[in-house]
């Protein structure tokens, strides 16, 4: 029992201090836009989200905000740390499938970025708040209807 004890402590506390660093790491991103002539992959069309059995407004909102900003959000970390577990270059990444439908960061990041251009700031300045954590007053239940 002293063994166990001792093994979940350790990882308890290994648990908690990567957390702790995490929060100060910067996700991956694209430092600048696409080269001219570079095609990004598309986000999720109508067509994919339909079959992604959404529950919620807000998702495919999420998408539709993504799909009128995918240069900037190609420009954007994405604070979930998706880069780590699922290999995504960048906020773009989790809008191309079925990962940002299902994380309320992406999709908060995605409407933060969204609003943002929509006010005439920069990329470098939409990653600048997204990286002070900006993002996280956007309520997602709020966002049920259209995009303004």
């Amino acid at each position: 029992m002293k063994h166990f004890v001792g093994l979940l402590s350790i990882a308890l506390f290994a648990v908690t201090t990567s957390a702790q660093f995490m929060e100060n790491e910067t996700p991956a991103y694209h430092p600048n836009p696409p080269a001219k002539g570079e095609k990004l992959v598309p986000i999720a069309s109508a067509a994919q989200l339909d079959q992604m059995k959404l529950q919620y407004g807000f998702q495919r909102r999420a998408y539709e905000a993504a799909s009128r900003v995918p240069r900037v959000l190609y420009q954007l970390p994405c604070y979930c740390f998706c880069d780590r577990s699922a290999g995504h270059t960048s906020l773009h990444s989790c809008f191309e499938g079925e990962h940002g439908s299902h994380c309320a960061t992406c999709m908060q990041e995605a409407f933060y970025a969204y609003q943002m251009t929509r006010k005439g700031k920069t990329v470098t300045q939409i990653r600048e708040g997204i990286m002070r954590g900006e993002y996280k007053t956007i309520d997602l239940r709020q966002l049920n209807g259209p995009l303004a």
